[in-house]
């Protein structure tokens, strides 16, 4: 269900009832973009199909999904049409528009083929862990994450959302593990990395499908080259690579936890899912926190 994944502790919250919750989700429920609209978002139903719950709750945990719309209008097609009319009004006026009277210009253009804009739609999974009081949105750090945590913070009236911090930065830990060549406990390290030089260069290294067991990757560590991204699997059970942002990315579960699931219709199948999944994050995430020092404890 999640092939990325950024994690929040759920620092403030009284709860609503789901049922005011599903109130709520209906008034935020996603519409597609008007003809003149850049872009749209809302709810949409996990499960799929139509005029369904907005909100499900599967063994105690909740899971959303939103859905965003956009409609690029090409960079290349506004400016060639905006030069195309400053130059009339220039050949028109004896004066090309410049500031304010310029962008207003552009923002009519826009305006104007938004209309005839292909729209392309992105959802998000949001999984909401009341008991461990955590929140994992289905992407990593960006733009996108801030906008899903935002619509959460205003769906539900109190809550507040802080990225999940550990005592020890991820790259720091990462850089202790590759040095000493010996993952943490639970974990075994992967052949997958990503090293860079944090200064103006910005050098880089990368190792894909390549051993990481071998003195030259110390090295780097000891020029200065920080982990950016290293691959991990949790008891043989979970694969992912993690990020010095503490996000989650290529998360995928192994056969040994899905070899015993049988065929299902689409409506277990979603519910297994959600079971399967969210149960072996809530093994995962601890063992993970615990192996970057534990969560960092505030001034």
């Amino acid at each position: 269900m999640f092939k990325n994944a950024l994690v929040y502790r759920i620092d403030q919250w009284e709860p609503p009832t789901q049922a005011d919750i599903e109130r709520r989700l209906e008034a935020a429920r996603f519409a597609e973009c008007a003809p003149s609209q850049p872009e749209a978002a809302g709810w949409v139903e996990p499960r799929g199909g139509k005029h369904g719950a907005l909100l499900e709750s599967v063994g105690g945990q909740l899971i959303l999904q939103l859905c965003t719309e956009n409609k690029p209008v090409p960079s290349g097609v506004i400016k060639q049409r905006l030069e195309a009319q400053l130059d009339k009004i220039e050949a028109d006026t004896g004066r090309r528009p410049r500031g304010k009277a310029k962008r207003e210009l552009k923002e009519q253009i826009v305006h104007e083929l938004l209309p005839r804009a292909f729209p392309k739609r992105s959802s998000t999974l949001v999984w909401i862990d009341l008991e461990a009081r955590l929140a994992l949105i289905g992407a990593t750090a960006g733009k996108k994450t801030d906008a899903v945590v935002t619509r959460l913070v205003d769906l539900f009236g109190g809550l507040r959302l802080a990225p999940l911090q550990t005592a020890l930065a991820p790259a720091t830990a990462m850089s202790l593990w590759l040095s000493e060549k010996e993952a943490p406990r639970g974990f075994s390290i992967d052949r997958e990395c990503e090293l860079k030089q944090p200064d103006s260069e910005k050098a880089a290294v990368r190792y894909a499908r390549h051993t990481l067991d071998i003195d030259e990757v110390g090295e780097h560590i000891r020029q200065g080259k920080l982990p950016t991204q290293l691959a991990l699997t949790w008891n043989s059970r979970v694969s992912f690579v993690l990020t010095d942002a503490l996000a989650l990315k290529k998360i995928k579960l192994l056969d040994v936890v899905l070899e015993n699931r049988g065929p299902a219709s689409a409506d277990e199948g979603f519910d297994a899912d959600v079971a399967i999944t969210t149960g072996e994050l809530r093994g995962l995430l601890p063992d993970l926190i615990e192996a970057l020092g534990g969560p960092h404890a505030p001034a």
